[in-house]
Parts: structure tokens; sequence; C-alpha cells
């Protein structure tokens, strides 16, 4: 008889054992890459209009900042440009008085040189008018100096106004609010109608169709754990339900970490584990903080 009590006890013994074996090699919980969109420019919001758990494309506006003050300046600004364009001398038609007379007066120098050559002319008739053509050609260049002085000013003055038109314009554009990235919308920081300043947080959006469980791993399991590796994973749903996802290691933390306290690892004696995330392609049912497990 106690020769069969014992034999039980040994089966009972080896039946724990075998069901103590754990179904997963890391536990965690699922995250996402978030990303927290906030206002560019000072205003009242005008439009606001997502509300928490919407689904939005990348690029989608999603709300309006008052643009009125800017566009005012953008209009004073091209305005200011069209006023140094029209200052801007005409060249041509500035010196072309200096030039007809430069033109005939090198005309009466030719003619006094040949009469001079000829004899039929004195000298001094020839020596006054190279004179006055080194006269007027000196007036002609000091006219395109200026002139051509004022134009490079007003240039560089235009110049300077076209940046701040391109500053303003830019300006007008991050008044529009849209979504750098397609996903969900997590939590809105600001109404229609209130007044926002740059910096200001207005909504935390998320990429939901793919997402991360971070797990922890001791330095024992860490050996057999590569980036690019697939792996199951389990979605906790509570009162015992689960469902199996395909996931994919995308990154292992080169840096131990001591124990987080709420983290089951496979050899419960470790003091330092690492931090291993893995991708999955979410199905609508994974939620950010729920639990889940992995299978290496």
């Amino acid at each position: 008889m106690k020769k069969l009590i014992t034999m039980a006890s040994a089966a009972l013994l080896l039946t724990a054992c075998g069901n103590s074996e754990k179904e997963y090699d890391a536990t965690g919980t699922f995250e996402a890459t978030e990303t927290t969109i906030s206002a560019e420019q000072n205003g009242t919001l005008l439009t606001f209009a997502i509300n928490e758990g919407d689904e939005i494309e990348a690029g989608s506006e999603v709300g309006l900042i008052d643009t009125t003050q800017t566009w005012l300046k953008l209009q004073q600004a091209r305005a200011t440009q069209e006023v140094y364009q029209s200052q801007k001398p005409d060249m041509e038609k500035q010196t072309s008085a200096t030039r007809q007379q430069l033109a005939k007066a090198q005309a009466e120098q030719q003619r006094y040189n040949e009469l001079v050559a000829d004899g039929a002319a004195p000298s001094k008739m020839l020596d006054d008018a190279t004179n006055q053509v080194q006269v007027l050609q000196r007036q002609l260049a000091a006219q395109l100096s200026s002139l051509s002085t004022n134009t490079n000013a007003l240039s560089k003055q235009m110049a300077a106004t076209e940046v701040q038109i391109d500053q303003l314009r830019d300006q007008l554009r991050k008044c529009h609010i849209k979504a750098p990235l397609k996903g969900t919308v997590l939590e809105k920081y600001a109404e229609r109608g209130e007044f926002v300043a740059v910096g200001k947080p207005l909504f935390k959006m998320a990429d939901m169709e793919q997402v991360y469980i971070r797990a922890y791993v001791t330095s024992a399991q860490l050996q057999s754990i590569r980036t690019g590796q697939q792996v199951k994973v389990f979605a906790d749903y509570g009162d015992g339900k689960k469902q199996e996802y395909d996931g994919t290691v995308s990154w292992i933390s080169s840096r131990s970490e001591f124990t987080p306290k709420t983290i089951l690892t496979d050899d419960e004696r470790a003091d330092l584990v690492y931090a291993v995330k893995v991708r999955v392609k979410n199905d609508g049912f994974i939620k950010i903080g729920m639990y889940g497990e992995v299978k290496f």
C-alpha cells in the first residue's frame, strides 16, 4: 500500500512538472509609435474637425488657424516689392541724351581730325573737339555708375522683400493643420475657437496598423534572439481569451536594465534584463497598453 502511494505521488509530481512549462518566453505590453502634432502659428482655431478615435489619412487637413494678419502682411510685402520695381531707373532712357551728345561730339572730332590732317583747320579745334568727347564720356560713365548703384540697391531690397514674402507664405501654410501620417487620433488637446500659440499640442495620433509589444528577456535568452526573427505573439484579452499573431523582432536594446516589477521573465532570479520590441500587424483588436506574450 505504501509503495502504491509513493508511485502515485511521483506520478503527480511528474505531471505537475510537465504542466509547469510556460507557453511563452516573455511578456510585455503593446505600444505604438505616437506623434504629437503642435501648433506652428499663433492664432484662433477657426476649424478643428477631429475627434478621438478618428482615422485620418496622411496629409489631410484637420484644422485651420486664423490667417488674417499673416495674409495682410503678405499683401503689404507684395505692394512694397512693386514700389521697388517701379523705382528702378530705365538706364537706356536716362542716358540717351548724353549718348546722343557724345555721338555728335565724336563725329565733330572725326571731322576736325580730317581737316587738320589736310591742313584746312588749326589743331586747336581738334583739341577742343577731343576734350568735349572726353568730358561727355566721363559724364556718361558717371551716369551709368550712379544708375547701376541705384538699380543694384533696389534689386537687393526686392530680393529681401521676396524672402519676406516666402516667409509669410510659409506662415500661411503652417496655419493649415495637417496630419503628418496615416493613423488614429488618440487624444485631442484643443477645441475650435481656442487661441493657440506656437508649440501648443493640438492632438496626438499613432499608426495603429503596425503596433509593437515591448517585452523583457534575460541575457540567457538574448543569445537566441536576433533582429528580424519571426516569433509568435499572443494578445491577452482577459478571462483567458488570447489571440495569436505573427510578429517580427524589430529592436533589441543594447543596454541592460533592472527588471521592472510588472514584468515576468523566464528566469525570475535575474536582476538585469534587455528590452525587445516585436512588430505586429494589427487586425484592429490590439489596443495600446494591452498585455501580451511572446514565444521566441
